[in-house]
């Protein structure tokens, strides 16, 4: 599903995915109900939902996640201390295993797994949620359009890794920063009429 979403990115064309798997939140149809679902899309009845998504840039690279970026330790069971600003204003350093930003539709993966809050779909937002935190004060934190999200590596002598929806797109040597911001395409979703938001999580999450 994210490899698709994002590669229709911009385009306007909505992926409908069929669920075979165990979670499938992103889904329209069941695996056993693929001949009647498809057969209902392409009688045109399903809906389109615009998810947004979220850029990060490292040096002069800028890569869109559909999901989540994730700035996280170079190294295994070393704990990271991030910097981080939001809109130019300085939140402070934390140690901690890593940071996520995550769009409405990854709000319920990665995110929600390390205590953050879902995003509805619709929610023009993503949310900040740190990875095993050194502290008992820090929470997620929703952010809008607008303001952008500095992450700097403090960490001496270890760098850090940008993920993109799970795969590294580059690292972080140690004062070295990444810019994270809403980003302009939004994924488009399609869906079954049937198949809505607070349905999908009552059916995942709510049993």
């Amino acid at each position: 599903m994210l490899r698709t979403l994002g590669r229709f990115l911009g385009t306007g064309v909505p992926v409908i995915g069929v669920n075979y798997g165990r979670v499938g939140f992103l889904t329209a149809v069941a695996g056993e109900r693929l001949e009647d679902g498809i057969g209902r899309v392409f009688a045109g009845e399903y809906r389109r939902i615009e998810l947004s998504t979220v850029e990060v840039q490292v040096g002069e690279a800028r890569h869109v996640a559909v999901n989540d970026v994730v700035v996280a330790g170079g190294e295994l069971g070393r704990m990271m201390e991030l910097a981080y600003a939001i809109g130019h204003e300085d939140l402070g350093a934390q140690p901690c295993d890593g940071l996520i930003c995550a769009s409405p539709a990854g709000s319920t993966a990665y995110n929600l797994s390390n205590g953050g809050p879902v995003l509805v779909w619709g929610i023009d937002a993503m949310v900040l949620t740190f990875v095993a935190p050194h502290s008992l004060h820090i929470r997620p934190l929703v952010v809008p359009r607008g303001p952008e999200v500095v992450v700097e590596n403090r960490t001496l002598g270890i760098d850090a890794t940008v993920l993109v929806d799970g795969h590294a797109v580059g690292r972080l040597p140690t004062e070295a920063h990444a810019t994270i911001r809403i980003a302009e395409p939004r994924s488009v979703l399609g869906t079954l009429p049937e198949v809505t938001f607070f349905r999908r999580y009552a059916a995942t999450f709510g049993r």
